[in-house]
């Protein structure tokens, strides 16, 4: 799996989330149980990981959401 999006904010996740669901997107989040094991601070950022052969899909998702900006370069 590569990854899409790495961010601390849980409203985006969830949105991402929901938008892949929907989308039939195979996806997987990542670092979700670090934030209890830092005590819910919001240090560690969560990843959002797709299937390679869907990456490119998922990028087109997330900027006709108007979500560019948080789409991971590289």
């Amino acid at each position: 799996m590569i990854e899409l999006v790495r961010t601390n904010d849980p409203v985006v996740i969830s949105f991402i989330e929901a938008l892949l669901r929907d989308a039939g997107i195979v996806h997987f989040v990542a670092d979700q149980n670090m934030s209890v094991a830092e005590g819910s601070l919001g240090i560690l950022a969560r990843r959002v990981m797709v299937d390679e052969e869907r990456l490119e899909e998922a990028r087109v998702l997330l900027s006709d959401a108007g979500i560019a900006d948080e789409i991971r370069n590289g």
